[in-house]
């Protein structure tokens, strides 16, 4: 009797081994499917990721040339606008350059020396309406008192009417663009 126990126990053993052999030849092929599914999801998400990236990549380009784009119509319009800034200007006084040379013509066929100084006011007045209407303005200066933001000084007097500090006499007339000082006026200044 002692051996049958032990080939019943050899006989357990070779089947524990068998089934354990069985077991894990099942463990390591749902092992292997497993990876084989992790590998196919995993690919298919490095894929997914690559489009992702490509597509971004491209919308990338796509803004980078059209900023390209914008800068290129920015300057162009900036360089057309510094080109043509004046033409406004210009237009207005186109006219008042044809007056003065309707002026010039009349002055040569007569001798009319009135009618000559009469044109010419008339053509200052355009002239003068054509820049007031682009906010030049002349600077006031007599009477008022001296600031170098508005009056340049090339000399000081003796003055009884304005007490020391003021404008006495303007030299040369100053003028302001809307807020802007273009030419400050040249000013004697009292003492």
């Amino acid at each position: 009797m002692d051996e049958n126990p032990e080939v019943v126990g050899d006989e357990t053993s070779t089947y524990t081994q068998e089934g354990d052999a069985s077991s894990l030849e099942q463990q390591t092929e749902t092992a292997q499917t497993v990876e084989n599914e992790e590998t196919v999801e995993s690919n298919s998400e490095i894929e997914q990721l690559r489009a992702l990236a490509d597509e971004n990549y491209q919308k990338y380009l796509r803004t980078q040339a059209d900023f390209d784009n914008f800068r290129r119509r920015a300057r162009l319009e900036k360089e057309d606008f510094a080109k043509y800034a004046s033409s406004k200007v210009i237009e207005g006084l186109i006219p008042v350059l044809d007056n003065m040379e309707r002026a010039i013509a009349a002055s040569k066929e007569s001798q009319d020396l009135d009618g000559l100084v009469k044109g010419i006011d008339m053509v200052f007045r355009q002239f003068d309406s054509v820049l007031l209407q682009e906010g030049l303005t002349a600077i006031e200066s007599v009477g008022q008192p001296f600031n170098p933001d508005f009056h340049q000084a090339i000399m000081q007097v003796e003055s009884d009417e304005y007490e020391e500090g003021y404008v006495v006499e303007e030299v040369q007339k100053g003028y302001k663009l809307k807020d802007k000082v273009i030419r400050p006026a040249m000013v004697k200044v009292s003492m």
